[in-house]
């Protein structure tokens, strides 16, 4: 029993029951169990090729899996090891785990043979940074967390100290020899594909010497760089496998006092922006964006021709510039460059020219995609097929906020990069986008965006009007977070009243979500309700999930979430483990659901 205060003087009892098999849990073991109370080996498979539709498991790991579920449903008590079978109880702990039933596969399935640009990237922005994006440290340890978390893309700023002879980040808190140490240590322990250090270089010749000096002798062999001054097309991540390579634009030397003059134009305009609610703000919506015409505001001006995140200046000298860094920055630091950053002079579409014998990065702003998507979005998509597109969150972010990064992603963008110093939504989604293909931090782009039709058609997000798919979606029960949470961490007067929100993120057509009714005073709560999303896109879909605690007297409380790909979803009743707000797994709270397609 849990005891509750009730007006000062008075207390409540509640039972604190546990998680107990459904309906539809116990109609499918006795279906597959035939009746009997245990299930054998060759019926557990059965189920799991029927019911969850595991086409390739096989009997002997079938019994493999039985075995592992007694071992974890029994761990403290002495089994006799002639039983080979399950009661219902194990099956529902079966069903209920998410280290033996999750709702994707943790495995690299995907072709990973083919140029980077045809793939999107897990990327960073502002790596190195603790917090805010003016004012926090510069540390070592955001750029180790990430890398940790499987992010492929880190960012780093180098400017030089006051005597000229240090390369120091923005801050100048942390040194770039401290970082490289940290990227070398780090760099492959959750994935072992390429690792890409994108640099701002602020340095002059003599400091970019060292800077070469200095990523040769902290890399050595981890370093890749092409023998070619510059690439057709750009290596696989099966080529690059286990190698760190960089990419850059033309230093800044020759702008120095220009660039610096933008910046501090640049802090006079950002406004900050509100901190994110508990569980962070909803992603932006985007659907105006792309069905209205072009138009801009005085701050999409500032955006497009301003330097805000130390990136490419639209400027008509800018050829003239990278012909300065062709004749004076050493070769050496030159030639390790291989994912080259450029930007043709002129207006910002012109941009998105695909040169023929030659790949390159362009880097626009969230500001800058979302005006060249209402006029020009095909143009971004044929750039991508070859190029590589980086996209950075607006100066005004200085909270480290984030932008919704499906834009980015459905036009085509490998390096869609987000503050990973925060939380919220959006950053959630970046999450749930890359635990696709084993969380390796490299996804295939969809076949639809790098194909060109007979007539030069190109896949335009605008005019996505068919269904393909229905995804069904059915929220049976939750369990856990009284181990993950304190007993009156959501009410001091009962038990919590959850309730949980589930629905799409991906192209407009496509973003829909629902709520479940309130299940009042229940640590585990069944809620057994079905939500059906017909999916347009399904290839770029992700499944939303959130769980709150509703408050009649003040904002609802956060429970958990987690986003997943729609295109790896398992079918079956599978168990969808859930994370904080920063994206951390709890223990143990969780939820059962299930998941079938329904072609259109």
């Amino acid at each position: 029993m849990g005891t509750y205060k009730y007006c000062c003087c008075f207390s409540r009892k509640f039972a604190l029951s546990e998680a107990e098999p459904i309906l539809e849990v116990k109609e499918a073991f006795a279906t597959y169990a035939e009746g009997e109370g245990l299930m054998s080996p060759a019926q557990f498979l059965r189920f799991l090729t029927e019911r969850q539709g595991d086409a390739v498991a096989t009997e002997a790991e079938a019994s493999g899996v039985v075995e592992r579920i007694r071992e974890l449903r029994h761990k403290h008590y002495l089994i006799r090891a002639s039983r080979t079978f399950l009661t219902l109880e194990e099956f529902h702990h079966f069903l209920f785990s998410a280290e033996l039933n999750p709702p994707i596969r943790s495995l690299v399935h995907q072709d990973m043979m083919a140029p980077l640009s045809h793939y999107y990237i897990f990327t960073g922005h502002n790596s190195y940074l603790t917090g805010n994006q003016l004012s926090s440290d510069s540390s070592d340890v955001p750029i180790i967390n990430a890398l940790k978390r499987g992010v492929r893309v880190i960012e780093l700023d180098m400017w030089p100290n006051s005597k000229k002879k240090m390369m120091l980040t923005f801050s100048m808190a942390v040194s770039l020899l401290q970082c490289l140490k940290s990227i070398k240590e780090y760099a492959f322990v959750a994935s072992p594909y390429p690792l890409v250090i994108t640099l701002e270089d602020h340095l002059t010749g003599d400091l970019q010497a060292k800077v070469a000096k200095m990523v040769i002798q902290t890399f050595g062999d981890l370093l890749y760089y092409p023998k070619e001054e510059s690439m057709e097309e750009f290596p696989s991540p099966e080529a690059l496998k286990g190698r760190i390579i960089l990419s850059t634009k033309p230093p800044k030397e020759y702008l120095e006092m220009k660039s610096q003059r933008v910046m501090d134009s640049g802090r006079q305009k950002r406004e900050d922006v509100a901190e994110e609610d508990s569980w962070g703000k909803e992603v932006t919506d985007f659907k105006s964006e792309l069905q209205i015409g072009d138009k801009k505001d005085e701050q999409d001006k500032y955006d497009e021709n301003s330097n805000d995140d130390g990136d490419e200046v639209d400027d008509d000298d800018d050829d003239d510039e990278y012909n300065k860094f062709q004749q004076n920055a050493p070769p050496e630091y030159r030639n390790l460059i291989t994912i080259r950053a450029g930007k043709p002079k002129g207006h910002l579409v012109h941009a998105l020219r695909v040169e023929p014998d030659k790949v390159r990065r362009l880097s626009l702003s969230e500001q800058q995609l979302e005006t060249l998507a209402v006029s020009n979005g095909t143009d971004i998509i044929r750039f991508t097929q070859k190029n590589m597109l980086r996209i950075y969150p607006k100066g005004t972010r200085v909270t480290s906020s984030n932008y919704n990064p499906m834009l980015g992603w459905m036009h085509g963008a490998q390096m869609v990069a987000l503050n990973m110093q925060g939380h919220g939504r959006s950053l959630w989604l970046m999450h749930g986008f890359f635990r696709a293909n084993g969380g390796c931090g490299y996804v295939r782009k969809p076949d639809f965006l790098m194909k060109i039709g007979p007539h030069g058609e190109i896949f335009n997000p605008k005019n996505v009007s068919t269904v393909k798919t229905f995804l069904k979606v059915k929220v049976y029960a939750g369990d856990g977070w009284l181990v993950d949470f304190k007993r009156t961490h959501f009410d001091n007067y009962s038990p919590p009243d959850f309730y949980v929100r589930v629905g799409i993120a991906g192209v407009p057509a496509d973003c829909k979500m629902e709520k479940t009714r309130i299940i009042e005073d229940e640590w585990c709560p069944t809620w057994n309700q079905e939500f059906t999303f017909p999916l347009m896109v399904p290839e770029l879909a992700l499944l939303r999930v959130e769980v709150h605690e509703y408050d009649m007297s003040d904002k609802d409380d956060f429970a958990g979430q987690t986003c997943l790909p729609v295109s790896e979803l398992r079918p079956g009743i599978r168990c969808v483990p859930l994370c904080s707000r920063k994206g951390i797994q709890y223990k143990s709270a969780r939820l059962l659901m299930g998941f079938s397609f329904i072609q259109a």
